[in-house]
């Protein structure tokens, strides 16, 4: 009886840690476990650990170890860049989109409705592109605005020219947050050439560990903390640092801008691979978004419409699980929720058609890709 494979593509939603960071985490488990506000030893060498990831995240951003401070994740990142700015500067015009990550949108939602804050939702066109012009002219409002919109969309890939929206953001003094949870460790960012205030990371989207990730916050527009209790990451977020992870994070990151081109053009050709293959093996599929497009896309996903099916509407996922492939409808944050993907609703996704987001990383293979396509061509015989 033939080994059922186990062949992992949704890594949008997470990647498989490196075995080198795991290796750079297991002595603050075991030694060096040390609380780094502790003024002993066993402290002071996790503060000196803990400092050391600190400058290593910054220098990778081109950003001051000052503008750093760890979090749980993205999530707690986003949140805090956005209270953070409302409670700071008055903030009375959030413009955004209806495409962003549920930890901006729910939030900003939440913030419109219980601050009586005037929320903007910009147009996508079925494509999922924004237009600058009208960013311009809701920025034009002679108000404390925030702008707040993700570089690489999780779900479709589509890709934010950040340059163009921070410079906008400059001329008309907004404060800008970007959720770059879906880029950091695979783009480069050099954050002294954008006018950006504040950006969310996420160490398990880059090979690292769950449960960790960082807030960069401008130092000329300082905000405060989300979480109270402790005086702990320079009074920006109370409460014990989680050295293991914070150093997994770090070395994690360090691997990727080590590697990063190396492994843009290596996981790109099977994102090309897998796109070309498909097309041959199910006649009318086609692709959400600009996922599709390499140039303007998030290297690492592919979000595939599939033509309507009587054997496969609504199974597909099932059945590519049987299979033992992991793939995904849409983000995982929402998978429980049944109500379908919001990105995939505001662009206009054909409901008939079975869509799914395939998303590789270095660690995926063309065999897996040849397995996973022969798959899907029986699903569609």
């Amino acid at each position: 009886m033939p080994i059922q494979p186990s062949i992992y593509l949704d890594n949008a939603a997470t990647t498989p840690m490196d075995e080198r960071v795991l290796e750079a985490m297991l002595p603050f488990f075991t030694s060096h476990f040390g609380n780094p506000s502790s003024v002993h030893s066993h402290g002071r060498n996790a503060r000196v650990a803990l400092e050391k990831a600190r400058k290593k995240v910054a220098g990778l951003l081109h950003v001051s170890p000052g503008e750093i401070t760890f979090t749980s994740g993205g999530t707690e990142a986003d949140n805090t860049a956005i209270w953070g700015a409302i409670a700071a500067y008055d903030i009375q015009h959030i413009i955004t989109s209806p495409l962003e990550h549920h930890a901006v949108l729910h939030v900003v939602e939440q913030a419109a409705k219980n601050n009586n804050i005037r929320l903007s939702l910009l147009k996508v066109d079925a494509q999922g592109s924004i237009d600058l012009n009208e960013l311009e002219k809701l920025l034009d409002q002679k108000v404390s605005t925030m702008v707040s919109l993700m570089h690489g969309n999780n779900e479709i890939g589509n890709i934010l020219d950040l340059k163009a929206i921070s410079d906008l953001c400059q001329q008309y003094s907004a404060y800008f947050h970007s959720d770059t949870v879906q880029t950091i460790g695979h783009y480069p960012l050099d954050l002294q050439q954008l006018s950006v205030h504040a950006i969310a990371g996420s160490a398990h989207k880059f090979h690292g560990p769950k449960g960790v990730g960082f807030l960069y916050t401008n130092k000329n527009k300082k905000i405060p903390p989300m979480i109270g209790g402790g005086s702990q990451e320079r009074n920006m977020r109370g409460g014990t640092e989680n050295i293991a992870a914070i150093i997994g994070m770090a070395q994690a990151l360090e691997i990727a801008g080590q590697n990063q081109e190396h492994h843009r053009k290596e996981v790109e050709a099977l994102k090309q691979y897998f796109k070309e293959k498909i097309k041959v093996a199910i006649p009318g599929v086609s692709f959400n978004g600009l996922s599709g497009n390499l140039a303007k896309s998030l290297y690492t996903v592919l979000n595939v419409s599939f033509p309507p099916s009587d054997n496969n509407q609504g199974m597909l996922l099932f059945q590519l699980d049987l299979a033992g492939i992991s793939a995904s409808g849409g983000s995982a944050c929402s998978s429980g929720a049944r109500l379908g993907s919001h990105v995939l609703q505001e662009i206009g996704a054909d409901p008939s058609r079975e869509n799914v987001r395939f998303s590789f990383s270095r660690f995926n293979t063309r065999e897996e890709i040849d397995y996973t396509i022969n798959k899907l061509r029986e699903l569609y015989a």
